[in-house]
């Protein structure tokens, strides 16, 4: 891989565990993403820390492609230097697109249920993502389109029902937050989820319901 000096580009987004940078990589439009270390830990446990979450989420972002789920195609990765060269893909967050008040109701609605099916085959497959947000779910070609995760460095290759349903369950709160539609925006949920994880969407469907449970007695 080249330095990180050769592929120094423009700032894409800064946020607690990485740097983002859009880069050009041998004629591709590319992001590179940078874990800097963090003074506050320990140096081996960083190092450690460091190398894992960017070993993990290159692992599970071609695994996700495997199983059909979209994600940043991994063009190269330094474990080193703890950074991944990824595809750049194009279009607006799921944030946004919630947010925003010129997309029709049936669009969004669309936009949900392709969501919920590609989350129920990740999950289908034993993948969780671990830190699924809105702001984590792309739409690359708009809301009538499949959406793509970002980000799975939290996530696990051989997930447990809890961490499946702790995925559902920051689904569910993060629509409730975002959205005055959340109840028919989660049935549209729901049912792709269903689709895409038939086996197993009721197990975990009603571990998220434990989870929330627990969390709102807490």
């Amino acid at each position: 891989m080249a330095a990180p000096d050769e592929l120094s580009g423009r700032p894409v987004s800064e946020g607690a565990e990485a740097v983002l940078r859009a880069v050009d990589w041998l004629g591709f439009r590319a992001v590179l993403k940078s874990r800097g270390s963090k003074k506050y830990r320990p140096k081996a446990l960083d190092e450690r820390l460091r190398r894992e979450r960017t070993r993990t989420e290159a692992r599970l972002l071609v695994e996700a492609r495997r199983l059909g789920v979209r994600t940043p195609i991994v063009y190269d990765l330094d474990l080193e230097r703890c950074q991944l060269v990824l595809e750049e893909l194009p279009g607006p967050t799921l944030k946004a697109v919630l947010q925003d008040p010129n997309v029709a109701p049936t669009d969004l609605a669309k936009a949900l249920e392709t969501f919920g099916r590609a989350l129920g085959r990740l999950h289908a497959g034993r993948i969780s993502h671990g830190d699924l947000t809105s702001s984590n779910v792309l739409l690359p070609d708009g809301a009538a389109g499949p959406v793509a995760f970002l980000d799975l460095s939290m996530g696990s290759r051989n997930a447990g029902l809890e961490e499946l349903g702790i995925d559902l369950h920051l689904v569910e709160e993060d629509l409730k937050a975002l959205s005055p539609r959340a109840p028919s925006l989660l049935r549209a949920f729901h049912a792709g989820y269903a689709e895409g994880n038939p086996a197993g969407a009721r197990e975990v469907r009603a571990r998220a319901k434990a989870i929330r449970g627990r969390v709102r007695y807490a």
